[in-house]
């Protein structure tokens, strides 16, 4: 059965055959919001919204997943469950939100290990406990660039993402009824085996693929921001020793997707 997908995005970046795709507008009056009630007329089975800013548009995307359709959308948070906290915070009503959403997906993007340069790496045991590594799964080795011509001495080629997978199961939608905070609703999240975005960047560095020093650096905020939350259970410990060399830093996009239905 083919599926009428249409989206509305600002801008439009890339065609997609077989999907109809509207441009954002502002200096014709053409919001998120007015496309996509124009979407929904159109009889979609599937509708992507290219970024969620305010409460009309959350509404209409919540109203559209309550009618049958499924809907997709960005919001800027800064991890999976911070895509609940944000919606909440717009005066979506708890139960539409929890009655609705299927699942929240945080990314950031981490620079990948120089294949012309890589090479294993043997860490201390202290340090990576200490920064929250699964020494018994992973081990004490892993590769590392050492940076040569191809990379411009960085060590670094390329980027690759890690996600973050919040799936809204009954325990969070009665946490999100309560309107609970974000730290409580992050301990439920992992209670219900969510990966956070360090631990998936864990299996990146297991696959040769990225550094333990890049995963560090695009996910401390998040683990310093847990720490020092009191009702929240850090899931690592925390910051990079003083003494380690820190990459130069470089921007990582910090996203969430939504998915309702």
């Amino acid at each position: 059965v083919q599926r009428r997908i249409i989206t509305i995005e600002e801008p439009v970046e890339y065609r997609i055959p077989g999907v109809s795709q509207i441009d954002v507008k502002p200096e014709i009056d053409l919001t998120f919001a007015k496309g996509l009630r124009h979407i929904l007329r159109q009889d979609p089975n599937v509708v992507m919204v290219g970024e969620i800013r305010d409460i009309e548009t959350a509404d209409i995307a919540i109203r559209a997943a309550m009618t049958g359709h499924l809907v997709f959308s960005t919001l800027h948070t800064n991890d999976a469950v911070g895509g609940i906290t944000r919606l909440l915070d717009m005066d979506v009503e708890p139960f539409l939100l929890a009655s609705v959403v299927k699942s929240f997906i945080a990314q950031r993007l981490v620079r990948t290990i120089c294949p012309d340069c890589a090479e294993v790496v043997d860490y201390p045991r202290d340090y990576l406990a200490e920064i929250g590594v699964p020494v018994k799964e992973l081990g004490t080795s892993f590769q590392r660039g050492t940076g040569c011509d191809q990379c411009r001495q960085t060590g670094y080629q390329g980027r690759a993402a890690i996600y973050e997978v919040c799936v809204i199961t009954e325990p969070l939608r009665r946490l999100i009824m309560q309107r609970r905070d974000g730290s409580e609703l992050k301990q439920c999240a992992i209670a219900e085996r969510m990966e956070t975005l360090r631990q998936d960047g864990w299996r990146r560095v297991a696959q040769g693929k990225t550094t333990i020093e890049e995963v560090v650096r695009v996910t401390q905020t998040d683990e310093v921001m847990a720490e020092t939350t009191e009702e929240a259970e850090p899931v690592v410990a925390a910051e990079l020793p003083k003494s380690a060399k820190q990459p130069p830093s470089s921007h990582s996009p910090r996203n969430s997707r939504i998915a309702l239905a």
